[in-house]
């Protein structure tokens, strides 16, 4: 099985695409500095436009299959993600508590630590029970600017020139 590369440039950053066939293994931000490596496939060409329309504001449910390799209880987590709405949040606990075990919040957020596939398994959805943000794996400055972009709440600062 062949293993492809792709790269889009998001609003918050450079992401690395990694697909096997039709399956999507892989999309993790990389640094600013990584060299554009365009989509040769009609899939990645098509995990390029969801993200697009995504970041633009057009696309709420992915509908692209994903293959993220992790234990099992990872990808029961990860499923959990997938189930949480665009533009909603839930906590560790809540999940821990669907998933049978109320005292794994912690086995949760290592688990959203470990997504391989960010954006598409919404793990910025996930935040601490008391309601703050907590820790994100790309920065919790980009959690924020997701969970704002869903809510239909970022404000966007322009630049004024004198």
């Amino acid at each position: 099985m062949t293993i492809t590369p792709a790269n889009y440039q998001s609003p918050l950053g450079m992401l690395e695409l990694v697909a096997q066939e039709d399956a999507l293994l892989m999309c993790r931000f990389v640094t600013q500095d990584a060299p554009i490596v365009a989509a040769t496939t009609p899939f990645l060409t098509e995990c390029i436009a969801q993200l697009d329309a995504y970041f633009r504001g057009k696309l709420q449910q992915f509908s692209i299959p994903l293959r993220p390799a992790g234990s099992q209880f990872m990808q029961q987590v990860w499923q959990q993600l997938e189930q949480i709405p665009y533009g909603k949040t839930t906590s560790y606990s809540a999940i821990a508590t669907l998933l049978g075990n109320p005292k794994a919040a912690r086995a949760i957020g290592q688990a959203n630590r470990c997504n391989p596939i960010a954006i598409l398994i919404p793990c910025h959805r996930v935040i601490a029970k008391q309601g703050n943000l907590s820790g994100y794996a790309y920065g919790v400055w980009r959690k924020s600017w997701l969970l704002a972009h869903e809510a239909g709440t970022l404000t966007v600062r322009k630049k004024t020139v004198i």
